[in-house]
């Protein structure tokens, strides 16, 4: 039984020539084309001198009458991908070529032209779309940083830069098409013998790199499904890097608030874990309680505080100032960066205040971990800042 060699075939399949001399070259080694898909098809045998040429048509089926025709010329059908049809030839027959009337050559790439030039636009009327969309994710609201550490900022660039990709062959395709109709119009032959060692393995290098940094970077948002886990959060101390309410309020009277239940989840005393390749530790937490007995100083009432707090291990400690800048962008209570006080802490590497009445905001950072507390309560900001400096090693440990 034969032996079947398969050969990643080159994304240019509108590369006319290079084709044919490749095929050419593969048939001298031994290895002669059978099927065109994926993958290049060889039947592994002697070497031979055999002559390819490639037909255009304007259906993926050529007609059987036309292969006839060919035949009669001394070319026999061999396969065909997309709209091209490759015919071969051995040297020794010395069979002319499938047209004798370039301009009527040129005229069978008419449909193809079409197609690509089609394709090309509308390739481009979708990368513009990518890049808006891409612009948009790092930049709309200024927390380009936050954006790249959620994720989503990765798996966006990865795919805009593919879509890139796609877009400059889908361009080099129809200006390649347009350039060899025109050469043929003026007389120009197509060239069988074109070299095509050093740019075939170069192409498909690229497009392998191309596809496999898309893949792994397509592959994120699956990981961060998987990863995402949303949790009531024990009234207990658990072993997480997070800021306690209790340990803040430190009354034996606190007891956990009133909240709301959804998909048996405490969404009011829950934390959420996530991740990405940039902070492959992160924790979203929100909890609440009351002290009966107690009130609030200003408004009255039952005294009931809360916490949110946003924890991030990052993988690149560099990053630390940059996120907690965006983080005070995207959830700082005031929007005047004067009411933001940074503050020297002999534990920590940044730490940033803000404190109105009873609402305090602390955004810290040490080595490679960074957090962010938002307190309403009537506990001081000191110890709010103890309880982080303790969480937070636990994180950069």
């Amino acid at each position: 039984m034969p032996k079947k060699v398969l050969k990643l075939r080159p994304r240019q399949y509108w590369r006319i020539g290079e084709h044919e001399a490749w095929f050419a070259d593969m048939a001298a080694k031994g290895l002669h084309l059978s099927k065109m898909g994926a993958f290049a098809h060889f039947i592994k045998g002697e070497p031979k001198k055999i002559k390819y040429r490639i037909d255009v048509s304007t259906s993926k089926k050529i007609p059987q009458d036309q292969i006839e025709l060919y035949e009669e010329k001394g070319w026999n059908y061999v396969t065909s991908y997309y709209l091209f049809h490759v015919f071969s030839s051995p040297v020794e027959f010395n069979a002319p070529e499938l047209y004798s009337n370039l301009t009527v050559q040129s005229q069978t790439l008419d449909e193809l032209d079409k197609k690509l030039t089609t394709n090309a636009i509308i390739s481009s009327a979708t990368m513009l779309i990518m890049i808006c969309t891409l612009f948009a994710v790092w930049f709309l609201d200024g927390t380009p940083t936050l954006a790249l550490v959620k994720g989503l900022a990765i798996y966006q660039t990865a795919l805009t830069t593919f879509f890139g990709y796609m877009n400059f062959t889908s361009l080099q395709a129809a200006f390649a098409i347009r350039a060899l109709r025109k050469g043929l119009n003026e007389g120009k032959p197509i060239n069988h013998q074109v070299k095509w060692k050093k740019s075939f393995p170069l192409n498909k290098t690229i497009s392998f790199c191309f596809t496999v940094v898309f893949l792994l970077c397509a592959s994120i948002p699956f990981i961060q499904l998987g990863k995402n886990d949303t949790q009531t959060l024990p009234e207990s101390n658990v072993d997480l890097p997070i800021v306690r309410l209790a340990d803040i309020e430190n009354n034996p009277a606190f007891t956990r608030g009133e909240s709301y239940i959804i998909d048996n989840i405490d969404w009011g005393n829950r934390y959420t874990f996530n991740w990405s390749p940039l902070a492959p530790i992160q924790y979203e937490t929100n909890e609440n309680g009351i002290v009966p007995g107690e009130r609030w100083d200003k408004w009255g009432g039952e005294y009931s505080p809360d916490i949110h707090t946003m924890v991030y291990k990052l993988s690149v400690p560099a990053k630390a100032k940059n996120l907690i800048d965006d983080l005070i962008k995207r959830y700082g209570y005031e929007e005047n960066s004067e009411d933001f006080i940074e503050m020297n802490h002999p534990q920590l590497d940044n730490l940033i205040v803000y404190e109105k009445e009873t609402l305090k905001e602390v955004f810290a950072s040490h080595n490679n971990a960074v957090m962010f507390v938002r307190y309403n309560g009537n506990a001081d900001i000191d110890s709010l800042i103890d309880n982080i400096v303790e969480k937070i090693y636990l994180l950069s440990e």
